[in-house]
């Protein structure tokens, strides 16, 4: 079975030390905009979301991962009957792998002067659905690993080279949960912005 990695980052950062491992062990690379370009600068190949999907991004990128083919992929349990005679029926194939970060809300909500509107562009809509689908799957089926932090890709990196390019049920778990506290902290801080604004 083709392993299938999915990635969507705001903070692009680390990108060029998890690609050589990825194409080393044969995952098939699926991106969003802008992360899709920064793979190509990097010299390897993606298939852009809006081609995945058959949907093209929507104006501002306000629409580009929430796709059925998307969320299917990551939450859908090919090993399970039903799931796997509905992704045959829809066009769904598994996603093994998701590595998401979310728009810097609290950094540009901090800033001096911001509109609320620019605070509110700055919600991530499509990213932390991204990462509570693949964090859940990982939990319920122990069949997706999600990363949401450069400072996660050393250890996923060596635990892949340590393991034939395998992670640990456990390794998933544990990021599954900091996967979890992050959207915690990130829509807590969300909460705490807008609290101060009233009901006017």
């Amino acid at each position: 079975m083709t392993r299938r990695a999915l990635i969507s980052v705001y903070d692009k950062s680390g990108l060029e030390t998890l690609l050589p491992c990825l194409s080393s062990y044969g995952f098939e690379i699926i991106a969003s905009g802008g992360t899709a370009q920064r793979i190509g600068e990097l010299g390897y190949i993606c298939i852009e979301t809006s081609r995945f999907t058959g949907y093209p991004e929507s104006p501002h990128g306000l629409v580009k991962t929430l796709h059925p083919k998307i969320h299917g992929g990551l939450m859908l349990d090919p090993n399970d009957p039903n799931d796997q005679k509905y992704m045959h029926q829809q066009g769904i194939v598994p996603i093994h792998l998701l590595i998401a970060n979310l728009y810097p809300f609290e950094a540009t909500a901090t800033r001096k002067k911001v509109t609320l509107r620019h605070a509110a562009e700055n919600i991530d809509v499509g990213g932390s659905a991204l990462i509570r689908a693949a964090a859940k799957a990982a939990l319920l089926t122990g069949r997706v690993t999600v990363l949401t932090d450069p400072s996660q890709y050393m250890s996923f990196l060596e635990e892949m080279k340590n393991n034939e390019g395998e992670i640990s049920d456990k390794s998933r778990r544990r990021l599954a949960k900091e996967a979890f506290a992050l959207t915690s902290r990130y829509d807590a801080a969300i909460r705490e912005y807008f609290s101060s604004f009233g009901d006017d």
